[in-house]
């Protein structure tokens, strides 16, 4: 057999052995644990959730991803590395499902996700709780200076689906994503490759609209579809753990360059660095609920935003599901990739990595298969991606504005300059 025969078969492998790992519906919570804790904190008792998870041990599973890693690690070709680090992160995961509700399972969810103390690429050891602290700080500081919040009309999730539909058409087709609400979904929305999520009894904005546009269909949906159209490794159509930060970085990055990252967006993703940080320093439940109820969330959504952090883990504080941490820290790593990659007169990576779901390092390592043909290019592109000369004026611009330091400002004096 030869190499990239040997490959073929342990992706095939991996496709089989990763549709059994459920890590979001294995997670999720009933309904009633919600409607319970909220009754008792109306009455002024609040009692931390009581959540039970199947037994999800799975020696066998453990065994196969064990007999990939190895098979994959004897084989010297960049796909070989690929597999192997991906069946690694599904093992990560598949040993936290045996560990719900344990403390321990905390240790293998910073395996796969980081924590919000990672330090950031480039920086002077900032990391992504240094981030959000700074973005929480200037969403406080713009509304005290800005009296209008979030618009107060609710557009429904049958609104929101209709007006998906139309755009996701323009880009993919007719038919080919489909949108769906979900009465249950823990979060606003989900996507996958053929298939967008909406939860029901929600109020959207016009910004959770475009958001979702650009975040779950031109980013998750897209680069599923896209890998799922590659012949010689079917596994970049994955949701793989090790992709999860790439692929929310990348989504969120795309609401960002679109426009379509509002200060309450922001203001969401910071806050959820925030509470894990808070859990994993041991507050519990009902103190993490209060962080979010102190910020200014409802009722509702604050539950929603604590059962994100404590999905899998202890409710009674020093543990954490970790996943959330992705957010802002990938945000700011993709951001510089991209600049990096202008830079560096190599944007073609950054068409690259929407052929399949990868890390930033898959990009660059699998560049020589695309230019020989292993690996095909995107089939579907976003729109804003396709504008390569608009994207590359944002990035430049923001290339050198990032290099002016706001700290030698001397507030309006600053700007005196101007007037000449």
């Amino acid at each position: 057999m030869d190499e990239l025969a040997e490959l073929s078969a342990l992706d095939d492998r991996l496709m089989a052995a990763a549709a059994s790992v459920k890590v979001l519906s294995t997670l999720a919570w009933k309904p009633e644990v919600e409607a319970e804790f909220l009754s008792g904190w109306q009455r002024g008792d609040p009692r931390l959730p009581r959540v039970t998870y199947a037994d999800r041990n799975n020696p066998g599973l453990l065994a196969e991803l064990e007999g990939i890693i190895a098979g994959a690690g004897t084989l010297s070709h960049p796909l070989g590395d690929y597999l192997e680090a991906t069946a690694r992160s599904y093992w990560n995961v598949a040993r936290m499902l045996e560990h719900l509700g344990e403390s321990r399972m905390t240790k293998y969810s910073v395996a796969v996700y980081g924590q919000p103390g990672d330090a950031l690429s480039g920086s002077d050891n900032k990391t992504s709780l240094d981030a959000a602290r700074f973005f929480l700080q200037t969403a406080d500081d713009f509304y005290r200076g800005n009296t209008a919040r979030e618009s107060d009309y609710c557009l429904s999730a049958q609104f929101v689906k209709r007006e998906l539909e139309s755009r996701l058409e323009q880009v993919f087709g007719p038919a080919v994503v489909k949108v769906v609400v979900d009465p249950v979904l823990a979060s606003k929305a989900a996507a996958g490759a053929t298939r967008i999520r909406l939860r029901d009894a929600t109020c959207f904005s016009e910004y959770d609209v475009e958001q979702l546009l650009q975040h779950e269909a031109f980013v998750h949906s897209l680069t599923a579809l896209n890998g799922r159209a590659q012949n010689n490794l079917r596994s970049l159509g994955l949701g793989a753990p090790r992709t999860t930060a790439a692929q929310e970085g990348l989504a969120t990055f795309a609401e960002l360059i679109t426009g379509a990252m509002d200060m309450a967006r922001l203001m969401r993703i910071a806050m959820r660095i925030v509470a894990i940080d808070m859990a994993l320093q041991g507050a519990d439940f009902i103190q993490v609920f209060k962080f979010f109820i102190d910020s200014g969330q409802p009722i509702g959504e604050s539950f929603s935003s604590t059962m994100r952090v404590f999905r899998g883990s202890p409710t009674s504080g020093g543990s954490a599901f970790t996943k959330d941490a992705v957010y802002l820290h990938s945000l700011l790593e993709i951001h510089t990739f991209f600049r990096w990659a202008l830079q560096h007169q190599r944007l073609g990576l950054c068409e690259h990595f929407f052929a399949g779901r990868m890390t930033l390092g898959d990009a660059i390592r699998l560049e020589p298969l695309f230019s020989d043909g292993t690996l095909v290019a995107p089939k579907y592109l976003p729109p804003w991606m396709d504008r390569a000369a608009g994207l590359a004026g944002s990035l430049a611009f923001s290339v050198f504005a990032n290099g002016i330091d706001l700290d030698l400002l001397d507030s309006e004096h600053a700007f005196e300059s101007l007037d000449r």
